[in-house]
């Protein structure tokens, strides 16, 4: 028998957590990697990278029972920023 599990999630301060992302993609620094000279076919990037706390509420639940859970993890974010592109968050994962 299939057991179906839905699991969702909710974040406590989505707006922050937002806002600092955004921060990291639009920033104005350019140290210039990005204008390097480069081998044919290839293009140099700037990365910019930063590390946030998240917290929030997990919840399980099936057809019997519910479970929810606060969580606190750490997330890393990186923005990557081409010769002719803006910077673009491009990645995200959970350090636990």
């Amino acid at each position: 028998m299939k057991k179906v599990l839905q699991i969702s999630a909710s974040l406590d301060q989505p707006e922050l957590l937002e806002n600092m992302i955004e921060k990291l993609a639009y920033r104005h620094y350019d140290i210039g990697f990005s204008k390097e000279k480069m081998p044919a076919g290839w293009e140099a990037i700037e990365i910019s990278t930063t590390e946030a706390f998240v917290s929030g509420t997990i919840e399980f639940s099936d057809n019997n029972e519910r479970i929810r859970m606060p969580f606190i993890t750490c997330f890393i974010f990186t923005c990557t920023h081409g010769k002719k592109e803006p910077y673009q968050l491009n990645w995200s994962m959970s350090l636990s």
